[in-house]
């Protein structure tokens, strides 16, 4: 397992600093320049080069990357070039919004996701299967902007079960804090939850057809017992693959519901950061989701020794 874990921490070295290549040439292609958008539309010629020189935009790439990495490599994410605030602190004011609403639309996806895949199983044939498979075909149809546009329309303003937008700590008001983020979480968890319920229906059929379930019914062992100790366990590993790769998602896909229920997430941090043109902040969010993706992989990886001995990582058992 340690030479595992050593491997695999290499493999994110590796992968980070190639992204880092990436979004530091892909944020320099982008449209429009940042000195001109800082200086102003009416700023003499004279003024933007005074602005360049200052952000260091006039120096050769690989001088800029050289000072970008130093810098990334000290914890030092640079300095918003629209707000003059470090970007270090910037993101961690909006990544624990991110978290947060990414965390509940998981819980969310699984509680439902589970629930309804294993009741297809169950109910093969029944109004029940019906039912989990159209919620899942709309889950995976229906776009998630509209979607909450229309929760906001029905659930906000119609019928006033929730706030419409705005963001409330939830470690300084839980209560109030679930309660601002319940509704996006659920928009957010519901195209997950969809993926979950038909994957979990899949391999629960899968599984209980198998001749060890078999076996144990002819042994006397009880349904219930039966579908907790081998059908939902064996889904576990499938369960993980699909929240470690959507996780990652969630956390870069709550731009859209962040914007629409005006939460100050790093969604929202995204997007002024692109329409200013600010590059640091672009790269530090951008850098920041890419380790999110890394490690999530890695755990995803552990949970699944975790969850199966028999797996084998890296040649040898974990």
């Amino acid at each position: 397992m340690i030479r595992f874990l050593l491997v695999r921490l290499a493999e994110a070295a590796t992968t980070l600093l190639i992204a880092a290549v990436l979004i530091f040439l892909g944020v320099r292609a982008l449209p429009g320049d940042p000195a001109l958008a800082m200086a102003g539309e009416e700023a003499s010629p004279e003024q933007v080069a005074a602005v360049r020189a200052e952000l260091g935009l006039d120096e050769p790439l690989i001088v800029q990357f050289g000072r970008f990495v130093q810098s990334v490599a000290t914890g030092d994410l640079g300095t918003s070039t629209r707000t003059g605030q470090p970007v270090t602190q910037m993101i961690a004011t909006t990544l624990p919004v991110t978290l947060w609403l990414s965390g509940l639309a998981i819980v969310v996806a699984v509680v439902i996701g589970l629930a309804l895949g294993v009741l297809a199983e169950r109910r093969r044939g029944r109004p029940a299967e019906l039912g989990a498979n159209l919620f899942a075909l709309i889950g995976l149809s229906v776009p998630n902007f509209w979607l909450g546009l229309l929760a906001i329309l029905v659930l906000a303003v119609g019928l006033g079960w929730f706030p419409a937008s705005g963001y409330v700590d939830i470690l300084e008001h839980p209560l109030a804090g679930l309660h601002h983020l319940a509704l996006p979480a659920v928009i957010l968890g519901t195209g997950l939850a969809a993926v979950i319920t038909r994957q979990t229906r899949a391999s629960m059929i899968e599984t209980m057809a198998t001749d060890y379930v078999r076996t144990a019914r002819a042994t006397g062992i009880g349904k219930a017992r039966i579908l907790l100790r081998y059908g939902l366990r064996n889904s576990l590993i499938v369960l993980v693959t699909i929240v470690g790769l959507q996780l990652g998602g969630l956390i870069s896909g709550a731009v859209v519901t962040e914007r629409i229920f005006a939460l100050p997430g790093l969604g929202r941090l995204t997007l002024d950061a692109v329409f200013s043109r600010d590059y640091p902040v672009i790269q530090a969010v951008v850098l920041v989701i890419t380790l999110g993706y890394v490690l999530i992989n890695i755990l995803v990886d552990v949970l699944y020794s975790v969850i199966n001995p028999q797996i084998r990582t890296g040649g040898a058992a974990s």
